[in-house]
């Protein structure tokens, strides 16, 4: 017998793109969303895809996450963002999967993204295949605190698939501004577990190297000014994380929660 599939998606304000996720995985059995309180439509329209809709305070990418794989009933999960698509190849895998009733078979499975920025899909700079572990047997592994990407930690057989997940990120400059602000504090934060000090040569050198190690390194030259823009955001980012760090370590208060208010 087929098996049976989940779709755990996590939201905040995706008024703009819970629509086309949820649509592109509303062939699964189950679909499970996982809100935080967003002010705009996105709960309205998730409902039209599915009752499955959860309010949980946000703590983290990962715990929002496992909230999402605790709340699926069914025998595989398929862990998703609002901005990312299933494409049609990649539904013909996992409906194979669900027909594959081998024991020895992966419990999980890294799937191939393709990243598309400004429009454009970007195959160089370490853009793909950007394997991501989303597919796997509910009850498999949980989802670390690392942020602001936590990992998908599993015992047993891991398989890769070689259909892609599309993932529409940055559509706009003003998009991206607006992410390196939020990601960066996670990753300051993130950072800061290991690292007790910021030198003069981590605000200056490691953004360089991140720009030699995408625009030259992975060739996101050849993907004109597409790459040159991706690369100076990635440059930026590794700047501003230690930007942040520095803030932090050198405040006597965390310099990302709002100081509190009197009167």
């Amino acid at each position: 017998m087929r098996g049976t599939i989940s779709c755990g998606v996590i939201t905040f304000n995706e008024e703009k793109n819970i629509r086309d996720c949820l649509e592109s995985a509303k062939w699964m059995d189950e679909v499970v969303v996982v809100d935080s309180f967003s002010r705009d439509k996105t709960v309205e329209i998730a409902r039209v895809y599915t009752e499955d809709v959860f309010h949980h305070p946000w703590k983290g990418y990962g715990e929002q996450k496992n909230f999402a794989i605790d709340r699926t009933t069914t025998d595989w999960v398929f862990i998703m963002d609002a901005d990312e698509r299933v494409t049609a190849e990649l539904r013909e895998a996992i409906e194979r999967i669900l027909q594959d009733d081998n024991p020895n078979s992966p419990v999980a499975y890294y799937v191939p993204r393709r990243n598309y920025f400004y429009g454009n899909w970007i195959r160089r700079a370490g853009c793909y295949p950007d394997y991501q572990l989303r597919l796997f047997r509910r009850g498999a592994g949980r989802m670390d605190n690392a942020e602001p990407h936590p990992q998908f930690i599993c015992t047993g057989k891991v398989g890769y698939l070689a259909q892609p997940l599309d993932h529409y990120t940055e559509r706009t400059v003003e998009d991206h501004f607006r992410k390196i602000n939020s990601l960066t504090n996670l990753a300051a934060r993130e950072r800061g577990k290991t690292k007790t000090v910021v030198h003069w040569s981590d605000l200056v050198f490691r953004p360089l190297f991140t720009f030699w190690k995408y625009f030259v390194a992975r060739q996101a030259f050849r993907e004109g000014m597409h790459g040159l823009v991706f690369c100076m955001f990635a440059s930026m980012y590794t700047f501003v994380k230690y930007a942040k760090l520095w803030e932090l370590l050198n405040v006597k208060r965390d310099p990302f929660t709002p100081l509190p208010r009197t009167g």
